[in-house]
């Protein structure tokens, strides 16, 4: 009874007061969350009864952090649904709303099948209406009964257990101001179905894998906090501290914060940085990457790509720091200093000292267009007896690059393929990048166009 007693002054403590220094989220891009709790419950030695309202709690996750404290047993019974609410009606005289001040009263027989009694003895097969419960028959909130084992007395309660509803991204901007570009990041939170007051909030960036749950549609999750991006307060100005907590990052948002439903809350992720970048415009390869090459005879209009890198150098405040997987904007200054955004990229998790290196877009300005002039195939004899003949194709190309910009430009024409191949003749020498990808550096003038021929060579 004392334990009984105990639980209920907790339950009616957590539903009436701020949480505050009582609770700490850590918050996954896939929807999870760890809730940790500490309650101002004493324990005594042995077993201790409590009944406590966790909201979105899974009692196959629930334990406690402390290991003097270990759970024999959850219980949760979640809010009421109507079926429930006259399950625990059975037996007793409703109201039964069947239109704007049209009600009658009958007595709950059964739920399911649904059966009520009027007063006058028919029985129904039907609601007579839409039900009026007394609140002491409604459950509004979960309520959990759990049974915890204490191997010694404890002044307070610390549990924790693994919860769905909670969401967060990352969105870095980025201005281009020449060769260096200032940099800045945010991660948004943004709540499904969970609550909580003044809450310490960390977020968890890494490659978590899930096997529990997957039925648990993270796209759904990302897609309803995108609908809601766009509002919301702001957070505490300070930027997040981060720290490496086995293979992931952790960062621990500054202040409290309130998490409700559908209100995203935006924190700084680091102070505004500048960094170095540069810019490059790149032309797609035509080799398949594994496979055979064919004859194609038709001109291939050619996308541009736009490139940048900004420069992360180690032992430098951005440098240093992990940037979690996210979306980059990038902006850009027109004539009357007014910012344009001018390409969106996503960034894989990004370790401290790598280079940020995204797709923007493609070039408007600049084009190409490659055509293939030569093909030829041919047999050769097998590297030794019992070996199936080999092939070796031969294709020349020639691609046509076009500048409208009032300035020259490089761009580079890349090709890449798996296996044995080379480049044997072409009018710009190739670099090698790697033993699968080379490069040309096309100097295309102002308001002019160059041209590169190139021929390759595969063996299989």
């Amino acid at each position: 009874m004392i334990n009984y007693v105990r639980g209920a002054w907790c339950l009616g403590l957590l539903a009436g007061t701020p949480l505050a220094a009582q609770t700490s989220l850590s918050i996954y891009r896939d929807g999870r969350v760890v809730v940790r709790r500490t309650l101002p419950q004493a324990l005594q030695q042995g077993r201790n009864n409590l009944t406590l309202r966790l909201e979105a709690l899974d009692p196959a996750t629930l334990f406690s952090p402390d290991t003097s404290v270990s759970v024999s047993s959850a219980t949760v019974r979640y809010p009421s649904t109507s079926t429930d609410a006259l399950a625990n009606a059975v037996g007793q005289t409703l109201s039964f709303v069947r239109s704007k001040g049209d009600t009658i009263r009958a007595t709950v027989v059964r739920p399911d099948p649904p059966q009520f009694k009027l007063s006058d003895g028919r029985l129904l097969l039907s609601p007579p209406g839409e039900p009026l419960f007394p609140a002491e028959l409604v459950r509004t909130s979960p309520e959990a009964q759990v049974v915890l084992e204490a191997s010694r007395a404890r002044q307070r309660t610390d549990i924790a257990y693994v919860a769905q509803g909670a969401t967060w991204e990352a969105l870095y901007q980025v201005i281009l101001t020449g060769v260096r570009a200032q940099i800045s990041g945010t991660a948004t939170v943004t709540s499904q179905n969970m609550r909580a007051d003044s809450a310490d909030v960390q977020l968890v960036a890494g490659s978590i894998q899930r096997t529990r749950n997957k039925a648990m549609a993270v796209e759904e999750l990302q897609g309803r906090a995108a609908f809601y991006m766009m509002r919301g307060p702001r957070a505490d100005s300070a930027a997040a501290s981060e720290q490496a907590v086995g293979e992931a990052h952790v960062y621990q948002l500054p202040g409290r914060l309130s998490i409700e439903p559908s209100v995203p809350v935006t924190t700084a992720l680091f102070p505004r940085s500048s960094a170095p970048v540069t810019q490059e415009l790149i032309v797609p390869g035509v080799l398949p990457w594994r496979g055979w090459m064919g004859q194609n005879t038709e001109p291939n209009r050619v996308p541009v790509q736009v490139w940048y890198t900004i420069k992360r150098a180690a032992k430098t405040a951005f440098g240093d720091r992990p940037l979690p997987a996210g979306t980059v904007q990038l902006y850009q200054a027109d004539s009357s200093g007014r910012v344009q955004l001018i390409g969106e990229a996503s960034n894989d998790h990004t370790a401290p000292g790598r280079d940020l290196r995204l797709q923007s877009g493609y070039a408007f300005d600049v084009t190409a267009e490659r055509v293939q002039t030569d093909w030829n195939q041919e047999q050769l004899p097998p590297i030794r007896r019992g070996m199936p003949n080999r092939q070796r194709v031969t294709a020349a190309y020639r691609v046509t690059i076009t500048n409208a910009k009032a300035e020259a430009v490089n761009v580079d024409v890349r090709e890449a393929h798996f296996g044995s191949w080379k480049i044997i003749e072409s009018s710009v020498p190739p670099e090698k990048l790697s033993s699968t990808e080379s490069r040309f550096r096309v100097a295309v003038p102002a308001g002019g166009e160059a041209t590169l021929t190139y021929t390759v060579q595969i063996e299989q």
